[in-house]
């Protein structure tokens, strides 16, 4: 029975950490920090009304699809940029922003703040929502 007890907590830990993982990704979480993201910063202009800032690395599957998903929802909105950074090739922005794993997307208004962020690949009616409760 003694022998029976680390199996079951791994079990546990494993189980409770599988739920939290899959609950905390893709969502779409509204931030308010009050720092700017400038079109300096990541080398891109910003959108007229909002810009949707991605953070890739080079063999993420998931940032694959997210680019695509944003691309197709953005492609007819001319007040919507896209923009996708290299989270390898720019740790320092990294850092700044606090950005843990990727996909991550930022969503910011016209003035750079940020205002929501999609941690993992998000689904098309929440990008879609997110973008909208942008004004």
């Amino acid at each position: 029975m003694e022998s029976l007890l680390p199996i079951v907590i791994v079990l546990v830990l494993a189980s409770a950490y599988g739920v939290w993982h899959k609950r905390t990704r893709g969502k779409i979480v509204v931030k308010s920090d009050k720092g700017l993201i400038t079109a300096a910063m990541i080398a891109a202009d910003l959108g007229a009304r909002a810009t949707l800032l991605q953070f890739s690395s080079a063999f993420c599957g998931p940032c694959r699809a997210t680019r695509l998903l944003i691309e197709d929802v953005t492609a007819d909105m001319a007040d919507v940029a896209h923009v996708e950074v290299d989270a390898e090739a720019n740790l320092e922005l990294v850092r700044q922003l606090d950005i843990r794993s990727t996909p991550t997307t930022l969503f910011l208004d016209s003035a750079g703040r940020e205002v929501g962020r999609a941690v993992g690949a998000p689904k098309r009616d929440q990008v879609v929502k997110a973008i909208a409760a942008i004004a």
